[in-house]
């Protein structure tokens, strides 16, 4: 049997040091490159899972965790999809190395509705042209015929009237939420604006009592006098709709004024039903309304964001929108 010198044994022990050394390193480099990959992974917007062959989770982010009941639809798509998951939409794309597997899923649902959006837009625009030249004829002939008939058939003509009015307001309102809202201002009063609304609050009809409170005070106002009486009128005629759902056989319909350095303010108050969903108010095609068509309140805040203001709930027990018009 060979015997090992000193010498040898040193260069041995040298060696071994040595490796056990590169593989130390080694492995604190993989630990350093698991530690990027996951901290890439979870920087992702999207869901992200690494499967292994046997279908085990490798790797994911704090996304995919949340979305851990949606891995199980994943596992049987093998091409990129399109999935609805809890009343989401989700992007959903696949690609596979070696024995591992890769999932991604995206949350689409803000890009679907928008897309929704353009295109019941598009839809409602088209429709509102092909609608105006028979309503503008009904307009006119029945002005002509309120001038001919027995006294006892003008309450009929008159309801034609109103009738024609509010389909010419929806008109009015698709088109301009499908071209965008564009301010031409200059100043007016606000008892213009004021003169106005009286005129569309005795086109809009209703049944009931309902006391009207406006502000009996002159102001300046620097806007687009027609947009901001589409603002305005949306919110009485909203309110009008209240009070006539409601159970009592009266009601009130108020406009409080106030000013600060930079804005007007109004505060809209009515004693109609209370507001069935605070986070669909502001959303594009959606009314709890039978009438509504649900555009007037995200015209009424595109119309006042194009005056520098905004439209917002009040933050109080009363039923309550307030109004900003910049100065």
């Amino acid at each position: 049997m060979a015997t090992i010198t000193p010498e040898e044994l040193n260069l041995l022990i040298e060696q071994t040091y040595k490796v056990e050394n590169e593989f130390n390193e080694l492995k604190a480099s993989y630990a350093h490159l698991q530690d990027t990959v996951e901290k890439v992974v979870e920087f992702l917007p999207n869901a992200i899972w690494i499967l292994s062959s046997d279908n085990s989770v490798f790797l994911q982010n704090s996304k995919a965790r949340e979305l851990w009941e949606l891995l199980k639809l994943l596992e049987f798509k093998e091409e990129d999809c399109e999935l609805k998951f809890n009343s989401r939409s989700y992007l959903v794309k696949s690609s596979s190395y070696k024995d591992k597997v890769m999932f991604s899923a995206i949350d689409i649902t803000e890009q679907k509705r928008k897309e929704n959006l353009a295109t019941m837009g598009q839809m409602a625009a088209h429709l509102s042209h092909e609608i105006r030249n028979p309503i503008g004829a009904i307009s006119l002939m029945s002005s002509t015929l309120k001038k001919r008939v027995i006294p006892e058939n003008i309450p009929i003509v008159e309801e034609i009237q109103k009738s024609v009015h509010r389909i010419e307001r929806i008109i009015k309102a698709t088109l301009m939420f499908s071209k965008g809202v564009e301010a031409q201002k200059k100043e007016l009063k606000w008892s213009q604006l004021k003169e106005s609304l009286d005129m569309s609050i005795e086109y809009y009809g209703y049944s009931k009592e309902i006391k009207f409170i406006f502000p009996k005070d002159d102001f300046i106002l620097n806007g687009d006098k027609d947009l901001l009486e589409m603002l305005f009128a949306n919110f009485i005629t909203n309110a009008i709709d209240a009070i006539e759902a409601d159970d009592n056989e009266d009601g009130r319909v108020e406009i409080k004024h106030e000013e600060s350095r930079e804005f007007h303010i109004f505060n809209i108050y009515d004693s109609g039903i209370a507001i069935e969903d605070e986070k669909e108010l502001f959303e594009a095609f959606k009314s709890t309304k039978l009438k509504g068509n649900g555009l007037g309140l995200v015209l009424s805040r595109e119309i006042a964001q194009a005056h520098g203001g905004s439209v917002d709930l009040c933050q109080n027990e009363r039923k309550c929108f307030k109004i900003k018009i910049a100065k």
